[in-house]
């Protein structure tokens, strides 16, 4: 079976959670037997190699620079289809929610969540106005669609009006790198002006329905010599600027840490000096970064909607994310009971386990012949 990869959205460094399941997946896919790989990929991939995978599956060049929306939508839409088509493409899998509308490919698209429509701040602009219409389209014309949790497909069943026998529940996986490659507790300390303070870590993207406003109010709650100081690294959005301010206003602004472009090893070293992760978003289509923490053995705090209870089963301590009590509360709790952090360490690096990569490019090789199998439809 030929698969045509449809990468044209990614820019390598720039695409966040969807460049991870990509770089994770598209190597795991090539050494499945009976599949043969052509990566789909933009000017500004092709000009740095391909990504990650330029050396594991051959290229087609999309000739278009992705950073301009519009480019992007045109490549997807009018240029794909044809490239697929030339290349003898059986299935065409797109990996980011939209996906080409036509061609004589199979298409097969993971749609990783329904943001754009419930969570709306998430998306605005061209941006939001180019999901709205996309996405929902793509669910249509897609053969199979593939969504990294249960909780997803239900709501492109109760959204979009999709049969829910044409979606498959692909988990994502989680891989940890070894501890050598963590920057020294010292080090980062010194450079992020930590002192000796005990950390506590959210990974995340500064974006409205990550919930950072509420995990502030959150923090302002702690008595002031029980406080931890709050690390947010991630990539940095014009929403940021409204979060720093909102911390000041708080009078916690010496409390909390923005990195932003950070390293691999940084960011091991902030997960090995962490004493907790708080992920309290409002929305995800899976929350990679619950079981990242978890692979790392750091005990987990995190919300109890969409797909995060799913992922983080009885190996973290949910709360009400609309809540900021129940919020300060599970910080608080994690912060004093060390017992409890020890039993979340140990049930998260059980549950992180059952959670590969191997086996997502599995049952996503499956939903490649499921699509296949339905031509006649």
């Amino acid at each position: 079976m030929h698969v045509g990869l449809n990468l044209v959205y990614l820019v390598p460094g720039e695409t966040g959670g969807m460049e991870v399941y990509a770089r994770e997946l598209i190597p795991r896919l090539a050494q499945l037997d009976g599949l043969r790989l052509t990566a789909l990929v933009n000017r500004e991939a092709a000009e740095a190699g391909g990504g990650p995978w330029g050396e594991v599956v051959p290229m087609e060049v999309v000739p278009v620079r992705a950073r301009n929306r519009i480019e992007w939508v045109r490549g997807e839409q009018q240029l794909v289809p044809g490239l697929a088509d030339r290349a003898g493409v059986d299935v065409l899998h797109s990996l980011a929610s939209t996906a080409p509308l036509r061609g004589r490919a199979r298409r097969v698209t993971t749609i990783h969540d329904l943001n754009y429509k419930l969570v709306p701040d998430t998306h605005f602009g061209l941006r939001g106005l180019g999901m709205r219409v996309l996405v929902p389209a793509a669910a249509r014309r897609s053969h199979r669609i593939v969504v990294d949790a249960s909780s997803t497909r239900r709501d492109l069943v109760e959204h979009l009006g999709t049969p829910a026998d044409k979606v498959d529940v692909v988990p994502l996986g989680v891989t940890r790198p070894p501890a050598a490659v963590a920057a020294p507790e010292a080090a980062l300390r010194d450079e992020l002006g930590l002192g000796e303070r005990t950390v506590v870590l959210s990974v995340s993207a500064k974006r409205p329905h990550k919930n950072i406003e509420r995990l502030l109010d959150a923090l302002a709650g702690i008595a002031p010599e029980r406080r931890p100081v709050l690390v947010v690294p991630g990539y940095p959005t014009p929403y940021e600027a409204r979060l720093r301010e909102h911390a000041y206003a708080a009078g916690i602004g010496g409390d909390v840490v923005w990195p932003a472009w950070i390293g691999a090893a940084q960011l091991e070293g902030l997960y090995a000096l962490a004493t907790l992760v708080v992920f309290p978003s409002l929305y995800e289509g899976f929350g990679l970064p619950v079981l990242e923490a978890m692979a790392r053995g750091v005990p987990v705090a995190t919300s109890n909607r969409s797909s995060l209870p799913e992922v983080a089963g009885d190996a973290a301590l949910l709360f009400d994310p609309e809540d900021t009590g129940a919020i300060r509360a599970a910080i608080e709790r994690l912060l004093a009971d060390p017992g409890e952090r020890a039993r979340l360490r140990d049930a998260g690096v059980a549950r992180a386990r059952t959670f590969t990569w191997e086996r997502t490019a599995e049952l996503t090789a499956a939903a490649y012949e499921r699509a296949l199998g339905s031509r006649s439809s």
